[in-house]
C-alpha cells in the first residue's frame, strides 16, 4: 500500500478526536464507536461504504464466539504481519485472551512511541499510547486497500 493512504487515514481519524462514544454511530462530532470511526474514515477516503453494516451488540457476538469484526476486516482490508507497522494501519484487538476480536483502532504513530486512534465506551474518540497492555491485545494488523473502491 502507498503510505499516502495510511497517512491520510491517520489524519482523518484525528479529525474525529473528541467525538463522543455512541454505540453503532458514525458521525464525526456527534457520535461514534470504534467501527463507526473506521466507517467514517473509509467514507472520507473511498466514498460509499462497501457493505451495509447490520445492527450489532456491544459484545460483538462474543458469547457465540463469532469473529464478525475479524471476518469483515479480512474481506475489506489487506492483512499485514503484526511487525510491519505503518501509520494508518487498522489494529484489531482481543480484549481478553481467547476472546473474539471486538475492538479496533487506527495507528496514529509508529516507532518508539506508537499510538492509535479509537473510540471506546465511557470515552470519546481519543489517541492513546499503544502501551504494552494494548500491544498484547492486538490480534491482527490490516491496511486500507489501494485505489478507488
Amino acid at each position: 500500500m502507498s503510505g499516502a493512504i495510511g497517512e491520510r487515514a491517520a489524519v482523518l481519524a484525528r479529525g474525529w478526536i473528541g467525538t463522543p462514544y455512541r454505540h453503532q454511530a458514525s458521525l464525526c462530532g456527534a457520535g461514534a464507536d470504534c467501527l463507526g470511526l473506521l466507517r467514517g474514515v473509509w467514507r472520507a477516503i473511498y466514498g460509499a461504504e462497501p457493505e451495509v453494516v447490520p445492527a450489532y451488540t456491544a459484545d460483538w457476538a462474543e458469547p457465540a464466539g463469532d469473529e464478525v469484526l475479524f471476518a469483515a476486516a479480512e474481506r475489506l482490508l489487506r492483512r499485514k504481519r503484526l511487525a510491519a507497522a505503518a501509520v494508518g494501519d487498522v489494529l484489531l484487538f482481543r480484549m481478553r485472551a481467547g476472546g473474539i476480536a471486538k475492538h479496533l483502532g487506527i495507528a496514529g504513530r509508529v516507532g518508539a512511541q506508537p499510538t492509535f486512534i479509537h473510540a471506546y465506551s465511557g470515552h470519546s474518540v481519543v489517541e492513546s499510547p499503544l502501551s504494552e497492555p494494548w500491544k498484547r491485545r492486538v490480534a491482527a494488523r490490516f491496511e486500507f486497500p489501494e485505489g478507488d473502491l
